[in-house]
């Protein structure tokens, strides 16, 4: 299936390793642009080259934490300097600590503020003129089957992925006069870095991969598959959804 991703430029937020590694693989060889971010300098780079080899044109990468106001501007600048605008952004950061209420303090909960929808704010803030001038453009975030369905000893997760899940489905209304999509992927149990740490690290996580219908964990490219259908002109009347990409994990009808 032709999905018309080809010279489309993507922003690809917390893209050095995981998901957002993953995703922006995935949109390489559908022969978009591509802008990766990362904290971690030795990561990014080895994924640059890694999405260069693959997409056999350069690629942006931008050093710089998503959380940090400061830093988070210089990261929009620079991808605006390398290109005017962008096509498609995908909002993503990685996952809070696992525990429970008591087990925080106001700390934990202003990080994670900042972390999860501080960072989705700034970056549609700094992205949405030139898709708005373009009248185009697609918004994707990454958030977790949480946002659907509050998984056990993922407090600081359950509670601040749903605003960013609501912050989507509101402007998908607001923007889909200009030919805008707004949609968000709640990726389930899926075999990354983070999914070995809490299985590692908690025993509460030791017995997920029963819980799944399908028997297994996801494969990042298995979801990076759906976000680039989402971002495709395929889905050109797709808006608002929150779309669960969890082996049947997740319980509600809807």
């Amino acid at each position: 299936m032709e999905l018309g991703l080809k010279n489309k430029v993507a922003f690809i937020a917390a893209s050095s390793q995981g998901l957002g590694k993953a995703v922006a693989l995935e949109f390489a060889q559908e022969g978009a642009g591509i802008i990766i971010c990362g904290r971690n300098k030795e990561k990014l780079e080895k994924t640059k080259l890694e999405l260069e080899n693959k997409s056999k044109r350069e690629v942006l990468a931008v050093r710089g934490d998503l959380s940090i106001v400061e830093e988070r501007e210089q990261i929009i600048q620079t991808a605006l300097a390398f290109h005017s605008s962008i096509d498609i952004l995908i909002t993503n950061t990685g996952g809070p600590p696992s525990g429970k209420f008591e087990d925080f303090t106001q700390q934990h909960w202003d990080k994670t503020y900042h972390d999860l929808l501080a960072s989705v704010i700034g970056l549609v803030r700094g992205f949405l003129p030139g898709m708005k001038e373009k009248r185009s453009g697609r918004i994707i975030s990454i958030t977790s089957m949480a946002v659907k369905q509050p998984v056990n000893n993922l407090i600081l997760s359950n509670a601040v992925r749903i605003s960013v899940a609501g912050l989507m489905k509101t402007l998908s209304n607001e923007l889909a006069q200009y030919n805008i999509t707004v949609n968000n992927v709640m990726p389930g149990y899926t075999e990354t870095e983070r999914l070995k740490d809490l299985i590692e690290n908690n025993t509460s996580f030791s017995s997920v991969k029963n819980e799944i219908p399908l028997g297994r964990f996801g494969k990042p490219e298995e979801f990076a598959a759906a976000v680039a259908f989402l971002a495709s002109e395929r889905a050109s009347y797709i808006t608002g959804i929150s779309l669960a990409v969890d082996g049947g994990w997740t319980k509600g009808v809807f």
